[in-house]
């Protein structure tokens, strides 16, 4: 069993930058890929970053340049780096952890992200 709890979530003027968290806790290898996940209202979810054990980080071609997925594995902590927000990253941002990119099994609660133009 895995938990994850994002934080980090605002409100920011279009330019900005924000970093979400990730904690994570639980079983070790069920968090072998993590991930950033976004959706906005009216959407379908979609994945913005991951990063796994093996493997390189990948990312959304609308964040790549701007967002910056990162892991501290001492303190369990997935990060989002956003920078250049823009509008349409508003949305709410989950984590989410798993075996392998094609298998995010647990979900955190979510933060949201508004960015005003």
């Amino acid at each position: 069993q895995v938990h994850l709890v994002e934080s980090g979530g605002g409100s920011v003027q279009a330019g900005g930058s924000l970093r979400l968290s990730c904690a994570a806790s639980g079983d070790n290898l069920s968090r072998s890929c993590m991930g950033w996940f976004r959706q906005a209202p009216g959407k379908e979810r979609e994945a913005v970053a991951t990063s796994c054990r093996y493997g390189p980080k990948t990312y959304a071609d609308s964040v790549k340049g701007r967002f910056t997925v990162s892991q501290d594995n001492a303190e369990n902590t997935l990060y989002l780096q956003m920078s250049s927000l823009k509008p349409e990253d508003t949305a709410m941002y989950y984590c989410a952890a798993g075996w392998t990119r094609s298998n995010f099994v647990y979900w955190g609660q979510g933060t949201q992200v508004t960015v005003s133009s």
